[in-house]
């Protein structure tokens, strides 16, 4: 089994859809292995974020992800990192497929519902940013 982590970002949260979010991660078949409500300081968004810190939009990520409850969690299944980020969307939801979380949920390119690991790797390191390996819990299957 493969896992990723999932954000469930702030503007999500704010407008209530964290709820329907978590409705179609169960929907597609994956497992929530670790979940938290958490508030992000700057400092750690910045930090998780801080392979984009050269790019024009840093800042403003930093001071979104930062503005209020999110929800990250770690996501496990079969093909877990695609699947997710096919489940969540094109990053501008004016380009994500019908149906998918950030054409359903996302207000734009910058505020757009979720975050998804873009490799095995990335979401592996990722998910240990907020969660200790004792915290993610394993099935016995």
């Amino acid at each position: 089994m493969e896992r990723t982590l999932a954000i469930i970002k702030p503007d999500a949260v704010a407008n209530g859809h964290a709820g329907a979010i978590l409705d179609a991660i169960l929907k597609a078949g994956f497992a929530v292995r670790a979940m938290k409500l958490t508030r992000l300081t700057p400092a750690e968004a910045g930090g998780f974020y801080a392979v984009h810190k050269e790019r024009p939009f840093y800042g403003e990520l930093v001071d979104f992800m930062s503005s209020g409850p999110c929800i990250p969690l770690v996501l496990e299944k079969s093909g877990a990192v695609t699947a997710w980020r096919e489940l969540i969307g094109a990053t501008d939801p004016a380009e994500a497929a019908e149906g998918t979380i950030r054409a359903r949920f996302a207000e734009n390119k910058g505020r757009n519902a979720a975050h998804g690991s873009d490799s095995v790797e990335n979401g592996r390191l990722e998910a240990n940013y907020f969660f200790p390996e004792s915290e993610i819990v394993a099935i016995a299957g």
